[in-house]
């Protein structure tokens, strides 16, 4: 039996791959594209199928800062998701902690940082596992799965991560909802970033994928699944 867990890397794209509307904390799809004429309308079809994804899902402190979770908030609907946050600097702070506990079934906070406002948070559904060097991350999905009982995981970080993710080969599948919009900007993040491919050796990073469905939804808007080979 495969000891890693079943992954999907889904995400809200631009029909240039972009995954933001820019560059910075200010810019972001889910604050700016609902303010977009032609983009707004059908947006919502992104969310319901979010809804559809794994009850683990794994994402970034800097991804969790960028979008609010920091900030003080009245209301937070607790969601049957548990939540794989990795954050190192930390970009979380305790409040934000505190928040995304309201939020989540459980929370794993995985950090090299030993300083982690999470680590002496004693909340029943909060598990802190504290890293002493690098994340081996092909380690750290198998703990999850072994420990954690993490058999699918829904990856939802931003295009660093995302990237690593990849080129270590633990992204399976993919799944995308294209917004009919062009976004540009050299710097603006992409589905995948990370270091630019160089020399022949480095082609073994490129990640041939299979087309498993296609689908046209409402308002222009693309639902596309791939599994990786």
């Amino acid at each position: 039996m495969n000891d890693l867990p079943e992954t999907t890397l889904f995400m809200l794209m631009s029909a240039d791959g972009k995954i933001s509307t820019g560059v910075g904390d200010k810019r972001d799809f889910d604050k700016d594209l609902p303010n977009v004429k032609g983009a707004s309308d059908g947006l919502q079809q992104y969310y319901d199928l979010e809804m559809l994804t794994d009850l683990f899902s794994f994402n970034t402190g800097k991804v969790m800062e960028k979008v609010g979770w920091n900030e003080e908030r009245d209301d937070i609907e607790r969601l049957p998701v548990s939540f794989i946050i990795v954050d190192n600097k930390p970009h979380l702070t305790k409040r934000g902690v505190t928040n995304l506990l309201k939020r989540t079934k459980k929370l794993y906070i995985v950090s090299t940082n030993n300083q982690h406002p999470a680590k002496t948070n004693l909340e029943a559904n909060l598990e802190f596992i504290y890293i002493d060097g690098k994340v081996d991350f092909t380690d750290l999905f198998k703990q999850l799965r072994s420990k954690a009982g993490v058999d699918r995981l829904t990856i939802q970080s931003g295009g660093e991560m995302n990237s690593l993710l990849i080129r270590e080969g633990l992204v399976n599948n993919v799944s995308v909802v294209v917004a009919p919009i062009l976004v540009g900007g050299r710097d603006t993040p992409t589905l995948v970033d990370g270091p630019s491919l160089i020399t022949d050796a480095d082609l073994q990073f490129l990640k041939p994928l299979e087309l498993v469905r296609a689908d046209v939804l409402e308002n222009s808007y693309l639902h596309l699944q791939y599994k990786v080979l």
